[in-house]
């Protein structure tokens, strides 16, 4: 196994989940049906807050050195995509709910694990980002469509790190797996949330035939 190799078993092993984290309900979900340009960028800086949450977490108790940097340079890239979205809001506080991705994390102690979890959630990010660079061209705001394009940028390199780093600590098929489970309960975990979201609104998750 692999990076590569893992990346596309993780998206091949959760292409449903991945799909509808992709569809246009994801967004809906998100901002619990209130579609205004306020409520999609405070949604979209409160899931960047959180992630530098979790990442400068990861950094201060990891025992890997290298990954302990990974992390550290991933939380401040998610800090600066927070700063970057929030500017875009008058006043803005970050939620103290903590978005259901970024409390499975928090519960990874493993290196191989956390890793894991790393991809799922860099790989779960590529399709929020794609939603809110989407509706911001249907706003006809392409200046924050651009800055949305712009911080999506950055999930290829975390998603490179992420997977030299995994190259270099699985020693075994079986840290390999373990690594799966992680990345795949990260996405799981995030469309679960999708489709409690939807279900409490009365919306069929499911896309119509």
């Amino acid at each position: 196994m692999n990076a590569e190799q893992f990346s596309h078993q993780i998206r091949d092993d959760n292409d449903t989940a991945l799909s509808r984290l992709g569809s246009s309900k994801a967004l809906y979900a998100d901002t619990a049906g209130d579609m205004d340009d306020e409520t999609v960028l405070s949604a979209a800086a409160d899931a960047e807050h959180h992630a530098a949450v979790t990442y400068e977490q990861w950094a201060a108790d990891e025992g890997n050195d290298e990954a302990a940097d990974a992390f550290e340079e991933t939380a401040a890239e998610e800090r600066d995509h927070y700063e970057r979205v929030a500017g875009k809001l008058d006043d803005h506080e970050p939620s103290e709910g903590v978005p259901a991705i970024q409390d499975y994390l928090r519960g990874l102690d493993g290196t191989v694990e956390r890793l894991g979890g790393f991809v799922g959630r860099t790989i779960a990010a590529e399709k929020s980002k794609e939603q809110f660079t989407g509706y911001f061209v249907g706003e006809a705001d392409p200046q924050t469509a651009q800055l949305f394009r712009d911080v999506g940028g950055d999930l290829d390199p975390q998603l490179e790190r992420a997977g030299e780093l995994l190259e270099s600590v699985c020693e075994s098929d079986d840290d390999w797996e373990q690594a799966a489970e992680a990345a795949s309960a990260a996405i799981q975990t995030a469309y679960d949330a999708y489709t409690e979201s939807l279900e409490s609104m009365g919306v069929n998750p499911k896309p119509v035939c």
